[in-house]
């Protein structure tokens, strides 16, 4: 059983741009979607995008440089963001920042190039920062926008996207009860990379209620799970993702906040996130996190699916084995270029981990 039909991303862009909104493409993954929303923008995530050739990119980078920065930059060389008109790099790792580096100072394209540096803790001291990194990035949309919002705007941009939030907190939530598929489940979940808040609601709603189909349960940690298709191998392998600690997925379950100033509210909310290696979450604290979600959701082992070369995510691998391994679950961790289709020596990687969990 399939979702019905979600705009595409063309099909999100050509609506935004009809209710009169800018584009923002959004490179990953922390940035605060109703601030962009509040000043008129649309935000588009940028995840490479896959199957992007990195010729053009790799020219600016180190060859060892992360695929999703390499792509990302051949893809803004090869025009294909040229209905944004602005150009959004957060600080999520060096990499990242070497992009908006290079985009801002030196290859100079059409969309303003901004950039949002994100504390790599919780103190005090980092709320006043990201607070202060929120207000920069506030003024440099109003400058291009051409004015600041509104009372109303903040209001109806905070109560959409919490409203979004909240619907993609559900969707985990509720994950036994949706008769659908890992690909199916992920592509609407990632569709809130690209669609209006209003419009996940919506895609959200469709997902028909049931039971969720069997499987050896695994938690599915990194990135991007890119190809999509890495769902269809890990079905026929008779595996099903019943949690993840995806940065395109469970990493984004913000919690609430109280605060009266939207971007006291906007930083309390990013600061509030899951655990994460490229907010520097201390690895125990990471590790146990992990392993109670793991219980919670009946997962027999972790698969770590990462893109190459992202540092963050390998400086934890070899202590989330010790740590988990402890704690009884297996840890498998394979890396993938953001290429068409997974490779056989991966595949079968993956089919052999899942039967040492049967």
């Amino acid at each position: 059983m399939t979702v019905t039909h979600r705009p595409s991303r063309s099909e999100a862009i050509a609506r935004a741009e009809a209710r009169g909104q800018r584009i923002a493409a959004v490179l990953p993954y922390h940035y605060p979607r109703a601030l962009l929303r509040a000043h008129g923008f649309h935000p588009v995530e940028v995840w490479g995008p896959p199957g992007v050739p990195r010729d053009e990119g790799g020219r600016h980078f180190q060859a060892y440089t992360c695929d999703i920065v390499v792509r990302a930059t051949s893809f803004l060389l090869r025009g294909g963001l040229e209905r944004a008109g602005v150009l959004l790099v957060p600080h999520t790792c060096d990499a990242l920042q070497g992009m908006g580096s290079v985009a801002g100072d030196f290859l100079q394209p059409s969309q303003h190039v901004l950039t949002l540096y994100l504390p790599r803790a919780g103190r005090p001291t980092d709320r006043e920062y990201l607070v202060a990194e929120l207000r920069r990035l506030s003024d440099r949309l109003a400058g291009i926008a051409g004015g600041r919002p509104t009372d109303a705007g903040w209001a109806d941009a905070l109560a959409a996207e919490e409203a979004a939030d909240e619907t993609l907190a559900a969707l985990y939530r509720d994950r036994e009860a949706l008769a659908v598929g890992d690909r199916e489940f992920y592509e609407v979940v990632r569709s809130r990379e690209y669609l209006a808040a209003e419009e996940f609601v919506e895609a959200a709603a469709a997902v028909p209620r049931g039971t969720a189909p069997s499987g050896i349960g695994l938690l599915l940690s990194g990135i991007v799970p890119e190809p999509m298709s890495l769902f269809d191998h890990l079905a026929e392998a008779g595996a099903r993702v019943v949690a993840d600690d995806l940065a395109a997925g469970a990493r984004r379950l913000y919690p609430p906040s109280d605060a009266a100033d939207p971007i006291e509210r906007l930083a309390d909310r990013l600061l509030g996130s899951p655990p994460d290696p490229t907010r520097g979450t201390p690895i125990a604290a990471r590790a146990a996190a992990l392993a109670g979600r793991m219980a919670a959701a009946g997962a027999k082992g972790m698969l770590i699916y990462d893109v190459a070369f992202c540092e963050p995510e390998l400086f934890d691998v070899p202590l989330l084995r010790r740590h988990l391994g402890d704690a009884g679950y297996p840890v498998a961790h394979v890396e993938v270029e953001l290429g068409g289709e997974l490779g056989h020596r991966v595949i079968t990687r993956i089919e052999a981990f899942v039967e040492t969990l049967a």
